[in-house]
């Protein structure tokens, strides 16, 4: 009996692995609303998973970068496996044959938002968004303004309706964060199970203070 892989020659492997890693891609798009460091505390835990990422950040999500955080724009796309150009409208995930696993916008901008739900693929980050639905994968928007106005509501529950995931990153406090990380990280790992990828970024009910009340 011989290895699995001595059944392909060289290159036949490489493709076949390649196929499984273009599988589980994940695009994540940072858009200019405050809230970069959710965007990217996602692209540094799939990273450590092992997931690769293809990063499209907006003009402004790049600009907000070093205004919220101690990071740099290039700071941010080194922690990603592939990047693309917000106008890079040919880019590989501007086209349904380029397979993902789904994206996640974090933060998504109003405008970023808006354009999406009406189909107005003006820039890349749009565009893949696009795509997404209309290949049927899965599209989490952490939808990021307060307080929120009739037409932002309107946009989303137009997307909510084509299955589009609306989670903004809301505060939560049965964990009992100990820090601004920490609630941080529960909106990213919410953003992770609706993937169904393994994390432990935060407690799960069920497995804290409430089980000994």
């Amino acid at each position: 009996m011989c290895d699995a892989d001595t059944r392909y020659t060289g290159a036949q492997t490489a493709k076949i692995r390649a196929i499984i890693t273009q599988a589980v891609e994940l695009v994540i798009g940072i858009s200019g609303s405050t809230g970069v460091i959710y965007g990217i505390r996602m692209l540094e835990v799939l990273r450590e998973l092992g997931i690769h990422t293809h990063l499209i950040m907006s003009e402004w999500g790049a600009k907000c970068i070093p205004m919220e955080t101690s990071y740099t724009a290039e700071q941010v796309a080194s922690l990603a496996g592939t990047v693309s150009g917000a106008h890079n409208m040919a880019a590989s995930v501007s086209s349904g044959t380029h397979r993902t696993g789904g994206m996640i916008i974090a933060p998504c901008s109003m405008k970023t938002l808006s354009s999406i739900a009406n189909g107005y693929d003006e820039t890349l980050l749009s565009r893949a968004a696009g795509v997404t639905i209309k290949e049927s994968r899965k599209l989490v928007l952490m939808a990021r303004e307060s307080p929120l106005s009739a037409i932002h509501l309107e946009n989303m529950l137009k997307l909510a309706r084509l299955g589009v995931v609306i989670l903004p990153p809301m505060a939560e406090f049965y964990t009992r964060p100990g820090s601004v990380s920490d609630m941080v990280d529960h909106g990213v790992g919410k953003c992770l199970d609706q993937f169904g990828i393994e994390h432990d970024l935060y407690p799960r009910w069920g497995k804290g203070p409430a089980d000994s009340a």
